[in-house]
């Protein structure tokens, strides 16, 4: 390749590489279909690349004389190492997917088609954009509603497993990426949808619970403030389960994020607490050391101990408060903020005689005090101070305070 030149015309002006499916957009430049449709639809981007201008629409039209001109000079220069360039498949349309759709309504079919929708939803977002648009969605969902019972049998190194039409649908929604629009429009249908993901959640595959996380996670991020205060107290159960249960780091975020998206409305936080929620996230502490995780978890917690009964729950466990004191100053300022913020809700809340002896003997003062000696930020300070200061009669001449800690204790 270094010992031929490249027409200028045959590179894309986004990746300048040999463009191996050109084709042009509304502003007539054209470019490698992969590097557009990056730009335009996981960028989402609405202008050209090099015009600048906005375009009118984001149908990509392929360019079939420059790949053919293409092809032809890949042939020409072989012998200076130049692979041709194989024919692309064509982009799926419309009508296949509606076949699809149709024929995954026949039981024999119903299987090997829904099989052949996931392969085409994992190969592009424009096959995922073409999919929504023809109704995917709200034909998954249907099947989903349906609670398939057809199964097959696949072999797996412990036995059988059993995949269901349900199973299908909900792996093939979650490789979709759904837009705004089509999370919203599930969120309707007066929460028949909500039902049938809760029976998913309480009933179904590990995988299956875990896409079922990650759905309702996105639905959630878009949901009216009404939608999330009505919520069941078994929906925030079945969320705590696949966060206990470690299915895997995406559902465990996922379910995460759900919660802390969930937890400031309505009864959510209590009912979140009563699913055991405090408890998990205490757990999972002990064992977690990623840095995103952590700090999902400390907001958390800190959203749970703003109520009585959260904060009940974390004296409870016997490492409740040492597992946060161990975490401040450790992992990130996000989780030396969020640790403080509980501690202060302790200290001022349920700070029995019990509980301030507590807080001494496994550590907290002597970490509070550590704080005012680092930079950590000005807020955690100020809140570490205060929380001091709040008990500086049971705590200030303590001997359980190391002397190069207890220097800095405020007055």
């Amino acid at each position: 390749m270094d010992q031929v030149e490249v027409p200028h015309y045959f590179v894309c002006p986004i990746s300048l590489q040999i463009m191996r499916d050109p084709v042009t957009i509304s502003t007539g430049i054209t470019y490698d279909r992969e590097n557009i449709e990056i730009w335009i639809f996981s960028g989402k981007n609405n202008t050209c690349p090099v015009t600048k201008q906005a375009l009118s629409d984001t149908n990509l039209t392929p360019n079939h004389t420059l790949r053919r001109l293409i092809q032809a000079w890949c042939t020409l220069n072989a012998s200076y190492g130049v692979e041709r360039i194989p024919t692309p498949k064509p982009p799926i349309d419309k009508t296949q997917i509606l076949k699809l759709m149709n024929d995954a309504k026949v039981p024999q079919l119903q299987m090997k088609s829904l099989g052949r929708l996931r392969s085409i939803a994992s190969e592009s977002k424009a096959n995922t954009r073409c999919m929504e648009a023809a109704g995917a969605i709200e034909f998954l969902a249907s099947i989903i509603k349906k609670d398939s019972s057809m199964a097959i049998e696949q072999a797996s190194d412990d036995g059988f497993e059993f995949t269901t039409a349900s199973d299908e649908a909900l792996s093939i929604l979650y490789y979709l990426q759904i837009s705004e629009t089509g999370l919203k429009n599930l969120m309707g249908n007066n929460g028949e949808f909500l039902e049938s993901l809760m029976q998913v959640l309480e009933r179904g595959n590990y995988q299956s619970r875990a896409y079922a996380a990650i759905l309702l996670k996105s639905m959630f991020e878009v949901a009216d403030p009404m939608q999330s205060i009505g919520l069941k107290p078994g929906f925030l159960m079945e969320i705590v389960h696949v966060l206990r249960d470690q299915i895997s780091v995406q559902a465990s975020k996922a379910a995460l994020k759900f919660l802390i998206e969930l937890c400031p409305w309505g009864q959510n936080r209590i009912k979140a607490v009563q699913a055991g929620a405090v408890l998990v996230l205490i757990e999972l502490l002990l064992d977690t050391s990623e840095t995103r995780a952590c700090e999902m978890m400390s907001v958390l917690l800190d959203q749970l101990c703003k109520c009585a009964e959260g904060r009940a729950e974390l004296l409870k466990h016997g490492a409740g408060l040492a597992v946060v004191s161990k975490k401040i100053l450790r992992v990130s300022q996000v989780v030396s903020e969020r640790g403080v913020r509980i501690l202060s809700s302790i200290s001022k809340f349920s700070a029995t005689s019990s509980v301030i002896h507590e807080m001494l003997q496994v550590g907290v003062v002597s970490k509070l005090c550590l704080v005012l000696q680092v930079d950590c930020g000005m807020k955690t300070k100020e809140k570490a101070r205060e929380i001091l200061i709040m008990h500086s009669r049971t705590w200030k001449n303590s001997s359980c305070i190391p002397s190069h800690l207890l220097s800095s204790y405020p007055s």
